[in-house]
């Protein structure tokens, strides 16, 4: 994409109303524009980061066997009067009539239709295990949304369900989920804590809630220092195996890790000192079993092998896919802007023409693009007609990772200059090895 036939409305100041860092940057690098409070218009380079949140959320749910679709964001309240939570949810939802004057409802959460969707189409446990998911905007009207997609009132959700014989099924699609949420953070550049949580208007016994530690964090959060050492990296697992998805579970969730709501003063204390930590921390995901709760409510049974009809076995599982920005936001940046990791940044690499109008620096950035672009890249060419230290200074605040700066002065001696992001260094490369450097950064991500 080349600047001048872009849409990046970067505002040099930051509005009164952003309150934290993600919200001021995303503002800032004309990511969003408030529309209603709580609510945003994504701009282009903000769609462009949320379709790659988005992604690796849909790759790593599939990875580990689970079925996409897609639910609307309007539902009956018919389904939730059966259910029991209609009157129970509370002001958060968005409660509205349609022009018959039947009861409909702006969805927060999907259990009632996914459960209608299944009690409809499956019958027997020969069908079973079965996940479904889908991401979809859902609205929960908050009282004071602030701190722009971190608390918005409608937002990006994947939520998924699963559907099991046995509750030790249950357990292990439970595990499942686990194993996948921390291969679908760890890909994004996070390192999402899975913390014992309290289970909220879901329901269930069996839930964590995944936290990115952050100053910004709207929850506190008491953990074993030991546990910010895990990583779960590339190892290959097969979701399947019941012990191996048990192990990792047992590997992340030994150490103590608790949100406020759950904290256990006495068995935090029994820590040696120099461990116990006490935070903040950025909700990014949460997952939940709660057993036949919605199954026994609303009649969704399969037929055992016995030729018994026997409620299944539930739990749901989210993924905020529009506050995972935020969190990476909070998580990377400086005082020049936005830091993206890798595998989610809107472009792969920026281009700065430092001398627009020169011939040879023209053609080595047209060059440089074409080739960026033959290799499966998605290059931004900031070729508008600007002084150099604007040019650079957009780049920091939109932070793609990398960036190829061409001049006449280093075009003379045949090279460009690759700089990271993160570290600010620099290296004078050929044109040619620059891009090869670039392609092989971005190789395996």
């Amino acid at each position: 994409m080349r600047l001048t036939r872009y849409f990046l409305p970067v505002l040099k100041e930051t509005p009164a109303e952003a309150q934290i860092v993600s919200h001021r940057l995303m503002l800032r690098a004309g990511m969003i524009k408030q529309a209603a409070a709580g609510i945003y218009s994504w701009l282009p380079l903000g769609y462009r980061v949320l379709r790659n949140v988005e992604r690796i959320v849909h790759e790593e749910q599939q990875r580990a066997g689970h079925i996409p679709l897609l639910m609307p964001t309007l539902q009956s309240a018919d389904l939730w009067r059966e259910s029991g939570r209609y009157d129970d949810y509370g002001e958060e939802m968005l409660r509205i009539k349609d022009r018959h004057g039947r009861d409909m409802l702006y969805g927060p959460t999907n259990e009632e239709l996914i459960t209608d969707i299944f009690r409809a189409n499956v019958g027997s446990y020969k069908d079973l295990p079965l996940t479904l998911y889908h991401i979809q905007w859902k609205f929960r009207d908050e009282m004071r949304p602030r701190f722009g997609v971190m608390r918005g009132r409608e937002f990006l959700m994947k939520d998924g369900y699963n559907f099991d014989l046995t509750k030790e099924d249950a357990l292990h699609a439970y595990n499942r989920h686990l194993v996948s949420y921390l291969r679908t953070y760890e890909r994004m550049g996070l390192q999402a804590i899975p913390m014992r949580a309290d289970s909220g208007p879901i329901g269930g016994d069996y839930t964590h809630e995944f936290l990115v530690l952050a100053e910004t964090g709207e929850s506190e959060v008491f953990y074993d220092s030991q546990i910010t050492e895990l990583k779960f990296g590339n190892r290959e697992i097969d979701y399947d195996d019941v012990a191996q998805c048990q192990a990792v579970l047992e590997e992340f969730t030994s150490r103590y890790a608790r949100t406020d709501e759950t904290h256990d003063e006495a068995v935090f204390n029994d820590l040696p000192q120099d461990r116990r930590r006490v935070a903040r921390g950025i909700e990014v995901g949460q997952i939940f079993y709660f057993g036949t709760i919605y199954s026994d409510a609303m009649a969704a049974t399969v037929t055992n092998d016995k030729g018994e009809k026997v409620p299944v076995h539930m739990g749901s599982h989210g993924i905020g896919v529009s506050r995972l920005l935020g969190a990476i936001i909070e998580a990377s940046h400086d005082d020049r802007g936005i830091i993206w990791p890798e595998g989610v940044t809107p472009f792969h690499v920026g281009i700065v023409n430092l001398k627009q109008g020169d011939a040879e620096a023209d053609k080595a950035c047209e060059d440089l693009y074409k080739a960026l672009t033959a290799k499966g890249l998605d290059p931004l060419y900031d070729d508008r007609e600007e002084r150099a230290g604007a040019k650079f200074a957009t780049m920091d605040l939109i932070g793609l990772p990398w960036r190829i700066t061409v001049g006449p002065r280093g075009l003379k001696n045949g090279v460009v200059e690759l700089t990271s992001r993160r570290t600010g260094e620099s290296e004078e490369l050929s044109p040619e090895l620059a891009v090869a450097r670039v392609a092989e950064i971005y190789l395996d991500i």
